[in-house]
């Protein structure tokens, strides 16, 4: 697993953790059970506060895209329907145009919310 942080980004390093694993999740990469680095040495690994790869993992439990199991560490979430895989690849595709494009997260956030917005409107 090649994670790369890249400090002159303007994404946050966390986001940098979180968009590549789930990209990862996201096109197989990592299948269903693999269990990913304990939190203290992904950090030491990347040279990262040990509460930003927590950050990261928590993002990606909220996500449903992963699993923490106690001692037994987090693994790659199962249970998720096609409709939320293909979901997830287009999420995905889209944060990486932003970053490529250097669009902040707020930004590419609040125009997902308001094409939902367009979409269903309250």
């Amino acid at each position: 697993m090649q994670i790369r942080i890249d400090p002159a980004s303007a994404v946050p390093p966390y986001e940098q953790v979180r968009g590549q694993l789930a990209r990862m999740i996201g096109a197989g990469r990592l299948p269903v059970g693999t269990r990913l680095p304990p939190v203290r040495q992904l950090a030491t690994d990347l040279g990262l506060a040990v509460n930003t790869v927590a950050r990261a993992y928590r993002e990606l439990e909220g996500a449903g895209l992963v699993q923490t199991r106690g001692r037994h560490g987090t693994v790659v979430a199962p249970g998720r329907d096609d409709a939320t895989d293909r979901l997830h690849r287009a999420a995905a595709e889209y944060a990486a145009e932003a970053v490529r494009l250097g669009v902040p997260a707020d930004r590419a956030l609040a125009l997902v919310r308001a094409a939902l917005d367009a979409t269903h409107p309250t």
